[in-house]
């Protein structure tokens, strides 16, 4: 699978509209109860950065970041202005906002996850794009240093230690995130006029699995 390692310009998806997609099975039985299965462990998210195009610059930047990614045919990283950080929205990244594994004498490789809870349940997410110098990462509650103790692959999330953390020492984690993701078009319909009167183009995107 093609995958560019650059972001689509962030001032073009500030303000898009989009966000998590679930796929649900509902079959109605006889009874008039329900059986609903989902065949995805996973949401897959969808965007629409046409809504945020606001200039005739706008135009130019997208025609020409379209152009490079041959439309649908290579993947392009993704902020998500509703969801790009492993904590609060309103706070920098700290060490210990996600728990992503624990040690056991052996492992060194961890993968970024971001955990979603509602009530008493929760989803997690793998996280495979994180931002560059953006990750910190913590060992029993102690911050560790980067390029020390540990390395980050930003093309995939995984984090490798130098050494493998002691048993039953929780492994923590923040950092900011893209999300992998393609146009989900292989055609742009812009028009100039249309756009000075206040139309704009459906832009479509979506996530892919890495």
């Amino acid at each position: 699978m093609g995958f560019h390692e650059i972001r689509f310009p962030a001032i073009l998806s500030f303000g898009s509209v989009g966000g998590p997609e679930r796929l649900t099975e509902i079959v109605a039985l006889a009874s008039g109860h329900e059986e609903r299965n989902s065949p995805w462990a996973q949401a897959r998210r969808r965007y629409d950065a046409g809504v945020a195009l606001r200039s005739l610059e706008d135009i130019d930047a997208l025609i020409a970041f379209f152009e490079a990614r041959q439309g649908q045919l290579y993947g392009f990283r993704w902020k998500d202005w509703s969801d790009f950080k492993s904590g609060r929205a309103g706070a920098a990244p700290a060490f210990d906002d996600q728990r992503i594994g624990v040690g056991d004498d052996a492992t060194v490789a961890f993968q970024l996850f971001k955990t979603y809870r509602s009530g008493a349940q929760e989803a997690r997410r793998p996280v495979v794009k994180p931002v560059r110098g953006s990750v910190r990462i913590g060992l029993g509650g102690v911050e560790m240093r980067e390029g020390v103790h540990y390395e980050v692959d930003d093309t995939t999330g995984i984090v490798t230690f130098s050494e493998p953390p002691n048993r039953d020492v929780a492994v923590t984690a923040g950092y900011e995130f893209d999300v992998p993701v393609r146009f989900d078009t292989d055609r742009l319909q812009v028009s100039m006029a249309g756009f000075r009167a206040g139309e704009v183009p459906s832009v479509p995107v979506v996530e892919i699995r890495l």
